[in-house]
């Protein structure tokens, strides 16, 4: 039972919902918001919120983490969520 348990645990990631998040503020302020401006505002690399949107399961810091809530006015769990592989795998 321990052995199933563990191979559960190993395919679980945490997940950023960058681009929903950006969907949803792009739509509530009626204008396309790029990663661009969100580097910008933010002081994040253009380069980290491309992994950050793109590469699943990307480990970021929790000084990103703040910094985007801010950005979004979002709590964390928002902003990330607790995933198995295999619910990513059919997200992609």
């Amino acid at each position: 039972m321990a052995r199933l348990e563990n191979t559960a645990q190993r395919h679980k990631m945490i997940r950023v919902y960058l681009k929903k998040l950006l969907d949803e503020k792009s739509f509530s302020e009626r204008r396309r918001i790029t990663l661009n401006e969100v580097s910008e505002e933010t002081k994040i690399s253009r380069a980290t919120l491309t992994r950050i949107a793109n590469t699943p399961g990307y480990n970021t810091n929790t000084d990103t983490i703040n910094t985007l809530c801010k950005y979004f006015k979002c709590a964390p769990g928002e902003l990330l969520g607790f995933v198995a592989d295999d619910e990513e795998k059919g997200m992609m």
